[in-house]
């Protein structure tokens, strides 16, 4: 008993020193992790807050017993037909339509030629027919032809380009562009006529003050941006989609948008430069996207 007694302490002692160490390694293994989280998402620019879908945003909405959202309870119903084809004309459209859009291209060398304002106009038109969550239509198409502010747009868009592809963006994905050859440098930024900047709406506001939300709003968007794509197309007009990675903020700022408001993609419209080039690539055949069951 007195030999089990005079080791109590050392046996105390030996515990308290192995608690120390325990205690010590999962500090620096926490610090590691907390490390390593913040490295990846500091390379992985793709995940900020305009680029995130904001569609389970919980909003103020009206009480129960209002008006919900200021929504119309009941919206009237008017009668629809459509335009019917044959069969052989249904292909012949089908075909044309898709040789059409086959020939899109993301063009980096665009043109200062004028592009007359009305066909911008009507692009627009076109992509906010798009369907919507509720129909809210939760987008605003931000037209910006003034040529200071395009230089200024350029002059932000770059400066953070540079940091995404030395910092942020990691080997993999700078590897993954070189064979396109694409760099920090946008230069048509300048010289197309105009840049279209298309922001999604992450909530609306009704006229009592209150938030309205906007279901699917990133979803809804981005098939506004395919069915502008197509209209600009359509008209023989290029573009390139950009997603200024890390800019949104600064570009809603300068281009004075609520802060409902986040930038989804920004397209240089105009035609294509005579020295235009593109990458030779082809695309997945059929097969290699279709599935039937």
């Amino acid at each position: 008993m007195e030999l089990f007694s005079s080791l109590t302490p050392v046996f105390i002692a030996i515990i308290c020193v192995l608690i120390g160490i325990i205690l010590k390694s999962n500090r620096k293994s926490s610090k590691k992790g907390k490390s390593e989280t913040k490295n990846k998402s500091e390379s992985r620019p793709w995940v900020d807050d305009d680029l995130r879908d904001s569609t389970d945003l919980h909003v103020e909405e009206e009480d129960a017993d209002g008006d919900w959202q200021g929504l119309d309870e009941n919206i009237a119903h008017v009668s629809f037909s459509a335009e019917r084809y044959s069969e052989s004309e249904m292909i012949k459209r089908s075909k044309e339509f898709y040789e059409l859009l086959n020939k899109r291209r993301s063009v980096r060398f665009i043109s200062d030629e004028p592009v007359p304002r009305e066909v911008i106009n009507n692009i627009i038109k076109a992509a906010g027919t798009s369907p919507s969550g509720a129909h809210t239509e939760p987008w605003t198409f931000v037209v910006v032809q003034d040529p200071e502010l395009k230089h200024r747009i350029r002059e932000i868009i770059e400066e953070e380009e540079e940091i995404n592809y030395k910092k942020r963006m990691g080997d993999r994905w700078v590897n993954d562009l070189k064979r396109l050859r694409t760099n920090w440098i946008k230069e048509y930024l300048d010289t197309a006529p105009y840049l279209i900047l298309i922001f999604k709406q992450v909530y609306g506001m009704l006229p009592t003050g209150q938030k309205k939300t906007h279901y699917y709003n990133e979803i809804s968007v981005s098939i506004a941006c395919g069915i502008l794509l197509a209209a600009l197309q359509n008209v023989g007009l290029v573009t390139v989609t950009s997603t200024p990675l890390n800019c949104g903020p600064r570009l809603r700022v300068l281009l004075q948008r609520p802060k409902n408001e986040k930038l989804l993609l920004l397209l240089p419209v105009g035609y294509p430069s005579k020295d235009a080039t593109v990458p030779d690539l082809t695309r997945k055949p059929l097969d290699n996207i279709r599935v039937v069951m």
